[in-house]
């Protein structure tokens, strides 16, 4: 149902919610949901918790991921996935928008807004896709004063520390880092931006007990890799951060250049997702049973 009835929304905090599906047996699947709309298909699909990318959140917005956005702007994003699919929720908190009482700050308000988990990454500002080269990091203390004021700051919500540190400290470097942010108060470590299967089974075995998430983005330095390929190397969450972003980008760059060269849009019409899929997705229905004051829609029959 709606997420206006209340007696529907979820009793318990999403944070605690996060962490029962990390704790079940298997790996835990976090597609990117860059909107309402892609979580509420990610929830069609069986997916029971979700991702929110900082870069396909930017991207949507016509932005580069680097940094510039705020916490409010991620908090809308927040809200509207967390209402529409009502799923827990990791959020993509970037550098934490600042020093310690940022992070505090951050953390305060993306829970608020209904996020389950947050990660925090070691990168200074101006900060890049942790698969793109040249990256600025923090001290290892920094970066663990950040974490430690996440975690004063949180109530539920989870904190993952994510480490960018092997790409210039050697996996030596980063595993040492990510064992300073478990004792700061991280729940999981994220280990970004790792090149061969050898450097995952590697963190694996460094950390034991510690819970691990895999990034599977498309396009990166690190190599394809199933689901059940990493909970096989011993990984507890994987993400496949900007993959709806990357489908809905190319299909509408497709729309626009049919609709530029015929003056319509009936070519991609077997490419759409029709109204009353549409309909179906976001529950007008359901919203109009709410109130008896609106007459139930019927979407026309294209075709007669």
């Amino acid at each position: 149902m709606p997420y206006l009835v209340g007696s529907d929304l979820p009793e318990r905090p999403a944070g605690l919610r996060f962490q029962e599906l990390l704790d079940a047996p298997g790996i835990l699947r976090l597609p990117g949901a860059h909107n309402g709309q892609a979580a509420l298909q990610a929830k069609a699909a069986g997916f029971e918790a979700l991702y929110l990318s900082g870069a396909a959140m930017t991207a949507s917005m016509g932005l580069p991921d680097l940094g510039i956005i705020t916490v409010d702007e991620v908090a809308f994003f927040i809200r509207q996935i967390a209402r529409a699919s009502g799923l827990p929720l990791l959020v993509d908190g970037d550098t934490g928008y600042g020093e310690a009482l940022n992070v505090m700050h951050m953390v305060r308000t993306f829970e608020d807004a209904g996020a389950g988990a947050v990660h925090l990454e070691d990168q200074l500002l101006p900060k890049k896709c942790g698969h793109l080269n040249d990256k600025n990091l923090a001290t290892a203390a920094d970066m663990a004063a950040k974490v430690a004021a996440a975690a004063k700051a949180r109530r539920h919500l989870r904190i993952i520390a994510r480490t960018d540190a092997a790409a210039s400290e050697g996996l030596e470097g980063a595993i040492a880092r990510a064992k300073l942010y478990v004792e700061a108060g991280a729940d999981a470590i994220f280990p970004e931006a790792l090149t061969s299967v050898d450097m995952f089974r590697e963190v694996r075995a460094a950390l034991p007990g510690v819970k691990l998430l895999a990034n599977m983005t498309e396009f990166g330095r690190t190599p394809a890799l199933t689901a059940q390929e990493f909970e096989d190397l011993g990984y507890d969450m994987v993400i496949w951060p900007v993959s709806s972003l990357r489908v809905a980008n190319k299909a509408q760059q497709k729309l626009y250049a049919t609709l530029a060269r015929d003056g319509a849009t009936t070519a991609m019409l077997p490419e759409m997702q029709t109204r009353q899929e549409l309909y179906d997705t976001i529950g007008l229905g359901a919203f109009e049973a709410l109130d008896a004051s609106i007459a139930a829609s019927i979407a026309p029959d294209w075709q007669a």
